[in-house]
C-alpha cells in the first residue's frame, strides 16, 4: 500500500524537525559542560552514555521492539560506531584542545555537512547532489564564520580532523544498521559499547582520580547530558537520518553552534556577535536550500502534437490525428 499524499508530504517535514531538534540539543552541551570542567572527561562521557544507554534500553523494552538476530558484521558495525563515533570522537575532541584553540577545533569539525553530503550519497552508490553539496559549503562556511578560524598547531589541526573523521562515522557506520536495529537500538547498543572503552581510557590517563565520585552540581549536569544530549539528541539524529539520507541530515550539524549561542544568550552568558549572527544566518540559508526540492522541468510538446484522446472505455485513442 502506498503512503497518503498527506503523510508522504509531512514525513520529510517531521524528519526535519527531528534533526534540527537533535543538533540544537547537542549545541546546549556547550553551557552545560562547563560545569562539569574539573571532573575527569572521560569518566564523565562515561557516565553520560551510560545513563543514555539505559534510558533508550529501557524505552525500547517498554515498546517491545521485535527482536533483531545480530550478524556478525552487525556486531563489527556497532563496535566500530562506538570505538570511532563516541569513544574516539571524544579522545581527539580532548587531545585536539590541548593543542589547538576551540575557534579552530570547531572550524575543522563544522566541515561534517560538507563531508556528509559527499560521502552519504557515495555509500549508497549514487552521485552527491550538486544542490545539497552547495548548500553543505554554505552551511560550514557558516560554522567557519561564527567560531572564526583560531590558531593551533599542526598537531591540533591533525587531532581536530581525527575529531571529524569520528563525527562522520557516528553517522555514516549507523546508515546499514538502521533498517534492522531502528533507530533507538542503533543508539542504545553504541553508547552501551562505548562505556567500557571511556572508563579504560580515564583509567590509562587519569590512573584512580578517574574514578571519584561527581559533586550533586556535576550529577545534575550529566543527568542532562546523558538524558536530552545523548539520549534524546541521538534517538531525534538516527530517526531523521534514516528518512532524510545522510547527505540531507547532515546540513542539520550545522545548527550545533546555533544551539550554543542561543543557549549561552538565554542563560545571560554572553551577547551574541556579528559573526556569530552571520554564522547562524548562513547555516539557516544553507539548510533551507538543501532541503529544497527542485520543481522538475517539463519538456514542451513538439508542434503539432496533441495528446492522446480517450475512447469511451477510457482507453488512449492511438488513431492518427485529423
Amino acid at each position: 500500500m502506498r503512503p497518503s499524499t498527506a503523510h508522504a508530504s509531512t514525513a520529510p517535514a517531521t524528519a526535519a524537525v527531528a534533526a534540527a531538534s537533535a543538533m540544537l540539543l547537542v549545541g546546549t552541551s556547550t553551557a552545560v559542560s562547563a560545569t562539569i570542567a574539573d571532573y575527569p572527561v572521560f569518566t564523565g562521557q562515561a557516565l553520560r552514555y551510560a545513563l543514555a544507554a539505559a534510558i533508550l534500553l529501557a524505552v525500547a523494552a517498554r515498546r517491545r521492539l521485535p527482536p533483531a538476530r545480530l550478524t556478525v558484521r552487525d556486531v563489527l558495525l556497532l563496535v566500530a560506531l562506538a570505538a570511532t563515533g563516541l569513544a574516539g570522537f571524544n579522545v581527539f575532541l580532548v587531545e585536539a584542545t590541548r593543542h589547538a584553540g576551540p575557534a579552530m577545533i570547531a572550524a575543522v569539525v563544522g566541515a561534517v555537512p560538507l563531508v556528509l553530503a559527499l560521502a552519504g550519497p557515495l555509500m549508497e552508490r549514487r552521485r552527491p547532489e550538486p544542490r545539497t553539496v552547495g548548500a553543505a559549503i554554505v552551511v560550514a562556511l557558516g560554522t567557519a564564520v561564527a567560531a572564526g578560524l583560531g590558531t593551533g598547531s599542526l598537531k591540533g589541526l591533525l587531532l581536530s580532523l581525527g575529531a571529524l573523521a569520528g563525527e562522520v562515522a557516528f553517522s555514516l557506520l549507523a546508515v546499514p544498521l538502521l533498517p534492522k536495529l531502528g533507530p533507538l537500538r542503533v543508539a542504545a547498543y553504541p553508547a552501551a559499547l562505548s562505556v567500557p572503552m571511556l572508563l579504560l581510557t580515564g583509567l590509562a590517563l587519569d590512573g584512580t582520580d578517574a574514578l571519584r565520585l561527581p559533586t550533586p552540581g556535576e550529577a545534575a549536569a550529566f543527568a542532562y547530558l546523558g538524558a536530552a544530549v545523548t539520549a534524546a539528541a541521538f534517538f531525534l539524529w538516527y530517526d531523521a537520518l534514516r528518512r532524510l539520507g545522510a547527505d540531507r541530515a547532515g546540513l542539520f550539524a550545522g545548527l550545533v553552534p546555533v544551539g550554543a549561542l542561543l543557549t549561552t544568550v538565554a542563560l545571560g552568558l554572553s551577547r551574541p556577535q556579528l559573526a556569530d549572527i552571520a554564522g547562524a544566518l548562513l547555516v539557516t540559508a544553507g539548510v533551507a536550500a538543501g532541503l529544497r526540492r527542485p520543481v522538475p522541468k517539463t519538456r514542451p510538446a513538439p508542434p503539432g502534437h496533441r495528446p492522446d484522446r480517450l475512447n469511451a472505455g477510457g482507453r488512449a485513442d492511438q488513431r492518427a490525428p485529423g
